[in-house]
């Protein structure tokens, strides 16, 4: 049962407004207003490590595109062609693997893009002049906006999970918190969703969320 529970609360699909942003605040306002046309700028480049969230950010920025009306084009390194149209808002994640034939083909999209009306927003695992691309792409990827994704740390988690419990109608210990992040997924995302399924399974045993509930609840998913 406790199983089944976790099976059927699968992590929100990634959002602006569902991203916790930390320090990442300023980003999240120019990926919102780039998306909404709210924005001079057409070019967002964003850049961290596994887990910072850049592909959490480029899969909600694609869809508040969407939602606004834009015809969005979604590109990965396996893209085998980037072929948007100049008013487009075209995404590429993970541009750190493209190989040699990708990379003129993204050097192609900017400067189509640059000469019509779309935008662009693509992310890597490095600032872009640390890149090992060719350089006149290191040099279109650094001419709009760059910004780092930072990580949150284990204290703006804990305290992004305590809000989320709040706005669920509970308390969330300190303990229970600090368990979850020892003990559990540490991707935001993993953790909210776990931490709904420790909500219903505390409403459906009529039981107050404790350490021991969520132990049993980990112990049951394993």
């Amino acid at each position: 049962m406790k199983q089944l529970l976790l099976d059927i609360a699968p992590a929100a699909a990634p959002t602006l407004d569902n991203f916790v942003p930390g320090r990442n605040g300023e980003l999240v306002n120019a990926l919102y207003a780039l998306a909404h046309d709210a924005s001079h700028e057409r070019f967002i480049y964003l850049w961290g490590g596994d887990g910072s969230g850049r592909s959490h950010l480029l899969r909600a920025v694609t869809e508040s595109a969407q939602r606004n009306g834009r015809r969005t084009a979604w590109y990965d390194a396996d893209a085998t062609g980037f072929d948007a149209a100049e008013d487009a808002f075209a995404v590429v994640d993970d541009v750190h693997r493209l190989g040699a034939e990708a990379q003129i083909a993204l050097f192609n999209l900017h400067n189509r893009i640059g000469a019509g009306s779309g935008a662009l927003v693509a992310s890597g695992n490095a600032a872009p002049a640390q890149l090992r691309l060719r350089a006149d792409l290191r040099t279109r990827l650094a001419a709009g906006l760059v910004y780092q994704v930072h990580v949150l740390d284990d204290e703006e988690k804990a305290a992004a999970l305590r809000r989320h419990a709040e706005q669920r109608g509970f308390r969330l210990s300190h303990d229970v918190a600090d368990y979850l992040l020892r003990h559990a997924r540490r991707d935001m995302p993993s953790l909210l969703a776990l931490l709904d399924a420790l909500d219903r399974h505390s409403l459906e045993t009529k039981r107050a969320i404790t350490l021991s509930l969520l132990r049993e609840l980990l112990h049951d998913r394993d």
